[in-house]
């Protein structure tokens, strides 16, 4: 069987790495995988691990972009070269690129939902779902359900998952050395990585850390990502007298590298389907918080995996992160826990598992 991905963009972004994982694991098992982006900074990557890319100009957020209609006949021809068994869409714009291929190739399309979408009259009026809708996690499957009204038969349920033997445990000679590079080894450090937007909720973690930094000596914050608010979150860390003690990186291909630098994991989303970031630091075994919305609390159980604040709350945040930082006894407990977690629920195998068989059945292989 030979997939074609449709998406975006191969930036760095959980969209990306999510194909990355999958194609990786579709190879294992014996089939091919294609993406069809507008490339990215880690195409390379792609091409390592043997997934075949072809570049488009499809890089635009309307979907009546003359782009679009454009690359059309140039990704008909790959399929048709290709002998392409499905097309796989991931967002809203390629959705409606594997919706029209699919009316001239004849090639089945699904499309996964890997988060939370506007019911806009486009969307209503075009739907451009494919064939099945995968869902990342119930509370997405829910989302499509109730505020598209989609079939129950239509929409599936399959979890993301992570290669966790990718996420080794982080060990006190491996944080140290890592914080050495960033010259933070004498910091706790408490980090996020996710691209800096309002949705990511990074302004609730500084009026978190604010608090936290008044009561804790020697702490850090480390926010890895880029993105459109990192000029607003800047001057928010210069009005709370905070710029000393934050620090921006870079967004990173390797997440598993910059991991080992944090001692805590914070996702202080607004939305968030499931949350990748979450998955591969409890895979690397930290002590993580994250608000208790969209499909996190399938990731994590309060005091069990993890630590849960309601949404858009920087005192309860701020109150768990001191938590944790004081309470060594019970990050080792969340560190074994949420390994655990990961290993069990949300492997790489049972994902790829659970989605090749939605090809099957679409394919009829």
């Amino acid at each position: 069987m030979k997939v074609l991905f449709l998406t975006t963009h191969l930036n760095a972004g959980g969209i990306t790495s999510y194909l990355l994982n999958l194609g990786k694991a579709l190879i294992k098992n014996g089939h091919e995988a294609i993406v069809a982006s507008s490339s990215g900074d880690m195409e390379e990557e792609f091409s390592r691990a043997g997934i075949m890319t072809a570049a488009f100009n499809i890089k635009t957020k309307s979907e009546l972009s003359f782009k679009i209609y454009f690359a059309l006949p140039k990704i008909i021809r790959l399929i048709k070269e290709q002998k392409v068994s499905i097309l796989h869409s991931h967002t809203r714009i390629t959705q409606v690129i594997g919706s029209i291929l699919h009316i001239f190739t004849g090639v089945k399309h699904i499309s996964t939902c890997h988060g939370y979408f506007k019911p806009k009259l486009s969307r209503k009026l075009f739907p451009c779902w494919g064939s099945k809708v995968i869902a990342i996690s119930p509370q997405v499957r829910d989302h499509l359900l109730n505020d598209f009204k989609l079939d129950k038969g239509m929409v599936v349920l399959a979890p993301s998952g992570i290669d966790v033997d990718a996420f080794c445990l982080i060990s006190e000679d491996g944080r140290r050395l890592k914080k050495d590079q960033f010259g933070l080894n004498a910091f706790t450090v408490i980090g996020i990585i996710a691209r800096l937007s309002e949705v990511k909720g990074q302004d609730i973690l500084i009026r978190a850390f604010k608090r936290v930094s008044e009561v804790q000596q020697n702490v850090m914050l480390a926010l890895v990502g880029e993105g459109k608010f990192e000029d607003e979150l800047k001057k928010l860390a210069v009005s709370l007298k905070l710029e000393d003690k934050i620090k921006f990186i870079p967004t990173v291909n390797r997440t598993a590298d910059i991991l080992q630098m944090f001692d805590v994991f914070v996702m202080p989303s607004r939305q968030e389907g499931l949350g990748l970031g979450i998955m591969e630091a409890l895979a690397s075994g930290l002590p993580v918080v994250a608000s208790n919305i969209g499909g996190i609390p399938s990731l994590i159980e309060n005091n069990v995996t993890g630590l849960l604040f309601e949404p858009g709350d920087d005192e309860q945040l701020a109150y768990a992160l001191i938590r944790l930082i004081d309470d060594k006894v019970l990050c080792k407990k969340l560190r074994v826990a949420g390994r655990e977690r990961i290993e069990q629920k949300f492997s790489l195998d049972q994902m790829a598992s659970r989605i090749i068989g939605i090809y099957e059945e679409n394919t009829g292989n």
